[in-house]
């Protein structure tokens, strides 16, 4: 791998973007982001969680996918995920790797402190981000989840990630 995502990073004055290589960053406060997601409808907002989801699954694959082709493969995938992640201020990360069945616990989730007090999970990027990265690290389709969140009074969020359910 070269550098850490800080040391990639690049910032254009002149048009006002952030890269790491071609990818465009931005920064916004957490609060800013999930306060969208607090003021929809319940069942509007687990909806819009649940594309938020999805939207990170496939742009942040995208971003897993450039690490996988810097050098980081397998359990070095996750460790440069782990390592990223802060760099990212999204909180502190630890995978666990199982039979067919992978764990994170994150801790200082921004998702979870952004969007305050809730009678469910909120991390969905963390969710697609880790549904998209174990889908790499496993070879095949992979569905993770929230099982614990701090937005719910956890000690810190958690979620696991599990071989998807083939459909007929």
């Amino acid at each position: 791998m070269s550098g850490s995502f800080k040391e990639r990073l690049s910032f254009d004055s002149a048009t006002g973007a952030l890269f790491d290589q071609s990818r465009r960053y931005m920064m916004i406060r957490p609060d800013a982001l999930m306060g969208i997601f607090k003021r929809l409808p319940p069942d509007q907002r687990m909806a819009a969680l649940q594309a938020f989801a999805e939207s990170i699954a496939e742009q942040g694959g995208d971003s897993a996918r450039a690490y996988v082709d810097m050098g980081g493969t397998g359990s070095k995938l996750l460790d440069v995920i782990a390592a990223t992640a802060p760099e990212l201020g999204w909180g502190i990360w630890q995978f666990n790797i199982g039979m067919d069945r992978f764990t994170l616990s994150v801790r200082n989730s921004p998702f979870a402190a952004g969007f305050g007090p809730s009678d469910h999970p909120v991390c969905a990027p963390i969710i697609g981000m880790f549904g998209a990265v174990t889908s790499i690290v496993a070879g095949k389709p992979m569905q993770a989840r929230e099982i614990a969140c701090a937005a719910m009074g956890a000690e810190y969020c958690q979620f696991e990630s599990t071989p998807r359910a083939s459909t007929p």
